[in-house]
């Protein structure tokens, strides 16, 4: 059967996405706004978004990025520490300013110094959250030094969320970003109220990806790429038609400088190519028909929002990925610098 030349599907949402602040944020809009109606915006800033006014000034910075020609929402959270009100985080929720709240264990990942340091210290808010119906977005890894970089993931599954998830059943609970076989079958034998995203990055790459000829700083992210079973297992997911897998970016930009370094920053800046790099993915995978599902109606479905009305459409048709992209003085490489994709948005 022949190849479809085009693919028209529901205009998406990217549910993570790190948009960043200063020079970098205005770059970081319009790649994800050209793709995605809306987006849940990670709070990682410095200092965290953990009020109601701090969230409505970023809000307003973000739309202050956004071109004229693009319609974009961005999705505010909560970033919770061990001392957060919870009455600052139910009144933001129910007066629309965060739409979720999002879990860092301290010290995990970029800007994360600020998070939990221990789960018992938020287990108030988490029970105020579950009464409200809050969503809670969880970086999975755990943070002890003793612990294999590659076994975060599966060690927090088991000694932090399934706990969790037994303590608060009624808790939505999206783990974001995840990287592992273990993390699949989670999301797969919990109970509906349990979610999970996957980026594209980690549907491309393995772990082999940091060492290709030398070490990559440009495929290194948090959670880091895992073995190719792994991501064999997060594909199986995405082109499955199980609701709770849906698409979230985890784009995350940092300027080259701070990649290409002693000590390079976390991050992969998959925004100005995500949805090519998934629709090829899911052709690969001979699922290009539920690309529209995983990518404009789970995510929505979930966080119990309408889809959107409008559509995009991809052409398949060889797209070069820039070396760079620059802005104002920001340069950045994007995931798959230098190669050939084989879809374009139109």
């Amino acid at each position: 059967m022949p190849l479809p030349t085009t693919l028209t599907i529901r205009r998406p949402d990217d549910w993570h996405v790190h948009l960043r602040d200063g020079p970098m944020l205005e770059l970081a809009v319009a790649a994800t706004a050209r793709q995605f109606a809306r987006a849940i915006v990670m709070p990682n800033l410095v200092p965290p978004i953990t009020t109601r006014a701090a969230a409505a000034a970023y809000h307003e910075r973000i739309l202050a990025a956004l071109p004229d020609a693009l319609d974009f929402t961005p999705l505010m959270t909560a970033y919770l520490t061990d001392t957060i009100d919870a009455d600052e985080v139910a009144g933001g929720f129910e007066d629309g300013t965060f739409a979720a709240c999002k879990l860092y264990p301290a010290g995990a990942t970029t800007n994360s110094d600020a998070g939990v340091t221990d789960i018992r210290r938020i287990h108030p808010v988490l029970e105020r959250m579950q009464s409200i119906g809050m969503p809670l977005l969880v970086h999975g890894e755990v943070v002890h030094g003793e612990v294999d970089v590659f076994d975060r993931e599966k060690v927090f599954i088991d000694s932090v969320l399934t706990p969790l998830v037994d303590r608060f059943p009624g808790l939505k609970v999206v783990l974001e970003h995840i990287t592992t076989e273990e993390a699949v079958r989670f999301v797969e034998t919990s109970p509906e109220n349990v979610a999970a995203t996957i980026t594209a990055h980690h549907l491309h790459i393995d772990r082999n990806a940091l060492f290709a000829g030398g070490l990559r700083p440009h495929a290194y992210c948090l959670p880091v790429a895992k073995r190719r079973r792994h991501r064999d297992a997060l594909r199986g997911a995405a082109v499955s038609g199980n609701p709770r897998f849906f698409l979230g970016t985890d784009s995350a930009p940092h300027p080259r400088s701070e990649k290409e370094s002693a000590c390079g920053c976390a991050g992969i800046f998959t925004a100005p190519v995500a949805l090519e790099c998934y629709a090829q993915v899911f052709e690969e995978e001979d699922r290009l028909d539920r690309l529209e599902a995983f990518a404009s109606e789970f995510g929505p479905r979930f966080y119990g929002l309408p889809p959107n009305e409008g559509n995009v459409t991809l052409e398949r048709e060889d797209l070069s990925v820039p070396d760079v992209i620059r802005h104002a003085d920001q340069v950045v490489v994007p995931f798959k610098a230098g190669e050939r994709l084989r879809w374009r948005q139109a």
